[in-house]
């Protein structure tokens, strides 16, 4: 049985009061801010028994008002980059404010991470929505999103959903960061990864992809057979993964499949991601570099990253 509840967590001047919800089974606990649609934390048991929380946060509301590195915040209209945010939708040229070098990311200056969203319990979790008015961002239309987070037993499912009265990009996604050794631990350089895509997308320097789908046999980015993260990130060139892998073909339908499956073995931890989209965005978080104090003072560097999904993450997400 899942047991769902909530109360206040903070104010954010001159934006209003910051709910803070629980949704508990037996097994595993979510903890869920209005605040961005945040996963907080996400707590479940390791072989030795004890609960641990595996999720990247902040121990106090300013971390999450100041924070820039999206933790645990739905991200939107679009996750990740649009080059040199510029797009042309319907004849019409759309020109975005960037905020990350020369591009547009994750929405803008002000994405769906800053909005504080409408929260209601629903059967076994809770629903988040937000209404993003016509020009938000520089984008077109008005946009009616929710997302919902529910929890049966050890399975966690993320479902967005997203209603426009104008044709517009949308792309959502939460951007989790994960640490099945437990959030206060300073890298992911002991887990076991795999991914099953066949492809993946390479990028320019500036982490935009560049139109080429490449297979992964015979690169670092052979992730379908389990390997060990840390000897692994020394084969990449740059800072480590920031990829889009390619988990089904244009052509192939679009149906709930496995993605990605994380293994923390020294615990027992184990990260199953389900998704019913195209791709799957691996980030190894290669932009925390120490500067940030999280939960209990941490500070991560190179820290284990997170699975981006176009529809979905974490524990056997399902979108």
């Amino acid at each position: 049985m899942t047991q769902v509840s909530h109360h206040p967590w903070g104010e954010w001047p001159g934006q209003g009061t910051v709910d803070l919800w629980v949704v508990q089974s037996p097994q595993v606990k979510v903890e869920v801010l209005t605040l961005g649609a945040i996963i907080r934390s996400v707590s479940y048991r390791g072989k030795d028994g004890q609960m641990g929380d595996v999720v990247l946060g902040y121990d106090n509301l300013e971390g999450y008002v100041s924070d820039k590195r999206y933790l645990g915040a739905v991200v939107g209209r679009v996750a990740n980059r649009i080059a040199k945010g510029r797009f042309v939708l319907e004849g019409k040229e759309y020109q975005l404010d960037v905020n990350n070098g020369p591009n547009a990311l994750h929405g803008g200056l002000r994405g769906f991470n800053k909005a504080i969203w409408l929260a209601t319990a629903v059967e076994g979790g809770v629903q988040l929505s937000l209404t993003s008015p016509d020009g938000d961002q520089g984008y077109p239309g008005e946009v009616q999103v929710s997302v919902s987070y529910t929890l049966q037993a050890e399975e966690l499912t993320v479902e967005y959903q997203a209603r426009a009265n104008k044709t517009t990009p949308i792309n959502l996604t939460n951007h989790s960061y994960f640490n099945l050794a437990g959030q206060g631990v300073a890298d992911i350089y002991d887990h076991q990864v795999s991914i099953t895509a066949q492809s993946y997308m390479p990028v320019d320097d500036t982490s935009i992809p560049t139109g080429e789908i490449r297979e992964v046999k015979g690169t670092p980015f052979d992730l379908r057979e389990p390997v060990l993260i840390g000897p692994h990130l020394k084969e990449l060139q740059g800072p480590g993964f920031d990829h889009n892998f390619c988990l089904s073909s244009p052509r192939e339908p679009w149906t709930e499949k496995r993605a990605a499956r994380v293994c923390h073995p020294a615990s027992g931890r184990v990260l199953e991601v389900s998704t019913n989209q195209p791709g799957v965005q691996f980030y190894t978080a290669n932009f925390l570099d120490g500067s940030i104090a999280g939960k209990g003072g941490c500070r991560w560097k190179l820290t284990f990253g997170q699975f981006t999904f176009w529809s979905v993450v974490l524990l056997n997400r399902h979108g």
